[in-house]
């Protein structure tokens, strides 16, 4: 039995399942419809691809050798974060306490751009391929190949995005005939709205003020 491979498995599902951008917009985009939010989860998990694939092949080393794109990484995530949350506020703020929250957000106008705003949340951030770089090698024994090792542990990243954030897509869409009231829809929209901006604003300022 392979204790490493075990012991990374529980670390990477503690990981993906850490509430953060991602899960938001995949639930904001769950509540628009199943599709949108099957479609905004395979879209993170796409993100996830491309941050492991650059993990295992060491490019993501220049995010660190070179800190003025990571910084251009941070600035350019955090601000497409900050983005989904305003209008999720200003959606949220204009329904009134009878009306359902107007289907203006980017998760109301299709599968399309749901697939594209899930890809783009995860893409863009730029903790994602240091931490990947910093982890997998921890998990290589020593002597092992390192190339397929690590590709094994890109692997299983995936493999739990790929069941985890449909799951909640699903669920969301299970649970839509509550979530979809009028009251609960603004109050997750105004939740939702108000973590992203936070974490947007938190990125976006970080290279600021450095």
């Amino acid at each position: 039995m392979d204790a490493q491979l075990i012991a990374f498995t529980g670390v990477a599902a503690g990981m993906v399942a850490m509430p953060g951008a991602d899960f938001t917009v995949v639930v904001r985009n769950a509540l628009a419809s199943r599709s949108t939010g099957v479609a905004c989860a395979l879209g993170v998990v796409g993100g996830l691809v491309v941050h492991t694939a650059l993990a295992v092949a060491g490019l993501a080393a220049l995010l660190l050798a070179v800190p003025v794109l990571y910084r251009t990484l941070q600035f350019a995530g955090g601000a497409y974060v900050l983005y989904l949350g305003v209008r999720a506020l200003r959606s949220a703020l204009r329904a009134s306490p009878g009306q359902e929250v107007p289907a203006d957000t980017a998760a109301a106008t299709g599968s399309t751009t749901a697939l594209r705003q899930g890809f783009l949340t995860n893409v863009l951030n730029p903790k994602a391929p240091v931490l990947f770089l910093s982890l997998l090698p921890q998990f290589v024994p020593h002597g092992a190949a390192v190339l397929p090792r690590t590709m094994l542990l890109a692997g299983v990243v995936v493999a739990l995005a790929l069941v985890w954030f449909p799951a909640v897509a699903l669920l969301v869409d299970r649970l839509g005939r509550w979530l979809r009231r009028p009251r609960a829809a603004r109050t997750v929209e105004g939740v939702s709205g108000g973590v992203l901006t936070a974490l947007g604003a938190t990125l976006v300022a970080a290279p600021v003020l450095r």
